[in-house]
């Protein structure tokens, strides 16, 4: 089916009903608890083309594939590679990419026993980060609680995934006092770190320990704010506009990776303006600050 966008629409872009229908039609998949639309389509801040992101919640060891690989082939006109969960790796377990008449629909498995017990563990101050290709700072296990707390179910025939939507209103305060408790305490480990292979000239490691370092102080803010905070992409500027951030956060922090040479004395130059700015985040996530 190539007919995915409605008479007169952008090819790129898929109309509400359009979108409702095929979230409906994966409800009814054996195995699959809701659909949930998230990304930048989710908060409204897309571009013109941008994916439509489709979370797939799923009952472990219940997600019939094989309907899910049918249902592909006849939205998309062809077979389409829908994988098993766990497909694409331990923390994106999986999924399928249409190409619906020029749109772009992701569809993105998550184990809906796994977030709950994320849920749990977040209200109890505790979280874990693993590694995910595509995800270079790695993915926090709160990360599955952002999406669906900002997201948009679209289908939900029992209900299920819009009661646990509305318990992830609130960002957990034990995860805030966690995520900037860590936060105080890595990013100058890091930092110390980055300075002693700025001496050697190794500017790979340093940019490697500012990434994460930057990262940190990312989620960190978001945490202050009582804001989740999902992946890395438009992580900086998204902490820009945090009322905690301080002054020029995004201008800062964007100029850490600015090529600036690579010898020792650049490198050092680099790491003093990145222990200013930690040094700004972490007085700003002081319990005090407030």
């Amino acid at each position: 089916m190539n007919e995915t966008s409605g008479h007169g629409a952008d090819p790129g872009e898929l109309g509400e009903g359009e979108l409702e229908r095929i979230a409906g039609r994966l409800a009814e998949v054996a195995g699959v608890v809701g659909v949930c639309l998230g990304g930048s389509r989710a908060r409204g801040a897309h571009a013109a083309g941008s994916d439509y992101d489709l979370g797939l919640y799923y009952r472990p060891g219940r997600l019939d594939t094989d309907a899910l690989r049918r249902l592909a082939a006849e939205l998309c006109g062809r077979p389409v590679e829908v994988t098993e969960p766990g497909g694409w790796g331990p923390w994106v377990d999986g999924g399928a990419w249409l190409d619906l008449g020029g749109a772009r629909v992701d569809w993105l498995y998550r184990d809906v026993e796994r977030v709950r017990r994320y849920a749990a563990e977040a209200r109890a101050g505790r979280y874990e980060t693993g590694r995910q290709a595509g995800h270079p700072y790695g993915v926090p296990s709160y990360a599955y609680l952002g999406e669906l707390a900002v997201g948009r179910v679209l289908a939900d025939p029992t209900g299920e995934l819009s009661t646990l939507k509305d318990e992830l209103a609130v960002f957990p305060a034990a995860l805030a006092r966690t995520v900037t408790a860590d936060a105080a305490w890595e990013v100058p480990f890091l930092l110390a770190a980055a300075h002693k292979g700025a001496k050697r000239g190794d500017a790979g490691y340093v940019a490697g320990c500012l990434f994460h370092a930057v990262g940190l102080l990312a989620h960190a803010l978001h945490a202050r704010a009582g804001q989740w905070l999902i992946n890395e992409k438009g992580a900086i500027a998204a902490s820009s506009r945090l009322p905690c951030a301080p002054v020029e956060f995004e201008r800062r922090a964007q100029a850490l990776f600015a090529p600036a040479g690579t010898g020792p004395a650049q490198l050092a130059a680099v790491l003093d303006a990145a222990d200013a700015l930690s040094a700004d985040v972490l007085a700003a996530c002081r319990p005090e600050a407030e």
